[in-house]
């Protein structure tokens, strides 16, 4: 009995170590500012040539996505996984290198995977097509931030 009793305390001293740990992380990655929630989907099929041969891509309908937090670091935005512990982030993409194709609501069921003001925005970063999706205010930002690149530095926003 005094056995169970221990190992029960020990496990839930455990998983709220755990969340604490899980929350701290968040607290420094947003400590330096300009943070955004952002779900990310990576490698998706460039065309819909690429599609149809099959060459890269996760599934339609939703499927592939991850959601992340964002955090802006001078000419790069670095993105972290929510449920991670890891304090590195997991891409880093470039403002140089960011080319924006398109953007479109959320369709199927890529509308239960995002979040509910999510707008896509389809992304060429170093010949890796990808998808990000933020709420309105986000994209507006994001986009202001790649437009306010230094003189000289090619921007493409669509």
């Amino acid at each position: 009995m005094f056995l169970a009793l221990l190992l029960s305390s020990v496990g839930i001293a455990l998983v709220l170590l755990g969340l604490f740990v899980f929350g701290l992380r968040r607290r420094l990655i947003q400590r330096s500012g300009g943070t955004f929630d952002c779900s990310l989907r990576w490698n998706v099929a460039g065309t819909t040539d690429e599609a149809e041969a099959g060459l890269s891509g996760p599934e339609p309908g939703g499927r592939g996505w991850v959601y992340g937090v964002a955090r802006y670091n001078g000419d790069r935005v670095e993105w972290f996984r929510v449920f991670s512990y890891a304090l590195r982030p997991r891409r880093v993409l470039e403002r140089s290198a960011i080319e924006v194709l398109s953007r479109r609501t959320p369709q199927g069921e890529e509308e239960l995977a995002l979040l509910s003001d999510a707008i896509v925005l389809r992304c060429l970063h170093r010949g890796t097509h990808l998808e990000l999706a933020m709420s309105e205010d986000a994209l507006t930002g994001f986009l202001a931030w790649l437009e306010a690149a230094p003189p000289g530095q090619r921007v493409n926003v669509a």
